[in-house]
């Protein structure tokens, strides 16, 4: 893969964690986050919620931000969580946060996608008691299609928002200027929300930018990609690192 040259745009933390994947595979990268985390202050909301963890049938984390901060309210509230309460995550990293807590995590095999986490066997068997109910903890705005998917089943679902996305605020033309400084030859975008606030930062640029090649987590990203007028759409069916280095695998490398 020695070739790819790529422009990260996660959170800062997690822009960190990956570009040192990526070094141990020779792909080089340059990191402009287009989205910050900023912890939403602890509500009595949130503080009820958490104090009644042991009510839901099934308890589902949608990313890292959310699982790290999920967390701290368990840890406060919660001496020992409630034995045996199945835990689920979108994807294997976050799944990682939660199983390390000690927690009893699953998350699809194939995919990190809500589509995916909908097709887990072991969801659909914690929802098949009387009356279930699901506790999502995400963002501001997250996952809305997996709720409403839950919903119309039947399940009573409540969402905890832990923390919302802020876009940094770069001076015009910071993203072409990155991207012909450091030669980049590809973007790696994590979400939706990502790949808008991608689009807003390129401006005008973006007419050069979409020739890139775009690599995004979901077909749902991919399809909101192709219609803002991406031309190289990379689905990587996954937005761990995993699933990255797959797709780069795969996908011929741009001649300069």
């Amino acid at each position: 893969m020695n070739g790819w040259r790529l422009l990260l745009t996660r959170p800062a933390e997690e822009c960190e964690a990956l570009a040192a994947a990526l070094a141990e595979q020779e792909v080089q990268s340059a990191s402009l986050p287009l989205l910050a985390i900023e912890p939403l202050a602890e509500t009595a909301e949130q503080r009820a919620t958490i104090l009644e963890l042991d009510r839901y049938s099934a308890v589902v984390v949608v990313s890292k931000p959310a699982a790290r901060l999920g967390l701290r309210l368990v840890d406060r509230y919660w001496p020992q969580p409630p034995f045996g309460q199945p835990w689920f995550s979108v994807g294997a990293a976050t799944g990682a946060i939660l199983q390390d807590y000690g927690l009893e995590v699953t998350w699809p095999e194939q995919g990190d996608d809500s589509e995916a986490l909908l097709a887990v066997p072991r969801l659909a068997e914690a929802l098949s008691k009387p009356d279930p109910k699901v506790l999502i903890l995400r963002g501001e705005g997250g996952r809305e299609f997996f709720a409403e998917t839950l919903r119309s089943r039947g399940v009573q679902v409540d969402i905890l928002e832990l923390y919302r996305r802020q876009r940094p605020d770069y001076p015009p033309g910071t993203l072409l200027q990155v991207v012909r400084l450091q030669h980049l030859n590809g973007l790696v975008i994590s979400s939706g929300q990502g790949l808008e606030a991608l689009r807003a930062l390129a401006a005008e640029a973006w007419a050069q930018l979409r020739e890139l090649p775009l690599f995004v987590p979901s077909p749902r990203v991919a399809q909101m990609a192709r219609q803002l007028g991406a031309e190289r759409v990379v689905d990587c069916r996954g937005a761990g690192t995993t699933a990255l280095l797959a797709a780069l695998r795969e996908t011929p490398i741009p001649v300069s």
